[in-house]
């Protein structure tokens, strides 16, 4: 036998049915910090630092970063 439940609801909604706490002011305030942060005229080494800092992200995370922030900075080849 297969049984199929589908749940319509918001991600607020979900957040409050599996009892998990609110995140928006954390959320708000990691996001201002990374408008300030671009705003100044930062380096992708300056921009990968940061990132360290702030998020739990792996080498492996910080390599694409790296990356990407290259790629966009080299213009068109």
């Amino acid at each position: 036998m297969k049984v199929t439940v589908n749940v319509d609801c918001t991600p607020e909604e979900a957040r409050r049915f599996l009892g998990l706490p609110d995140l928006t002011p954390v959320h708000q305030a990691y996001v201002e910090r990374m408008k300030a942060a671009a705003g100044e005229a930062a380096s992708p080494e300056m921009f990968a630092e940061m990132m360290k800092g702030w998020g739990p992200m792996s080498e492996a995370g910080l390599g694409m970063w790296r990356q990407m922030l290259e790629q966009m900075t080299k213009g068109p080849s």
